[in-house]
């Protein structure tokens, strides 16, 4: 995903260990390239569980 500055805001988070590790395994279980990608992929499954 390239990073557009005009449509694009970086957010820089904390994580537990725990979390981040959970994360990785997301990514690598769904063969996603890149963190950032996985990240944004959860948290949109989030907000999405969230709306129902």
């Amino acid at each position: 995903m390239a990073v557009n500055p005009e449509t694009t805001v970086r957010k820089l988070v904390s994580l537990p260990k725990e979390v981040a590790k959970e994360i990785e395994d997301y990514r690598f279980e769904n063969r996603i390239k890149t963190e950032s990608e996985a990240i944004r992929q959860l948290i949109k499954l989030g907000l999405e569980k969230e709306k129902n």
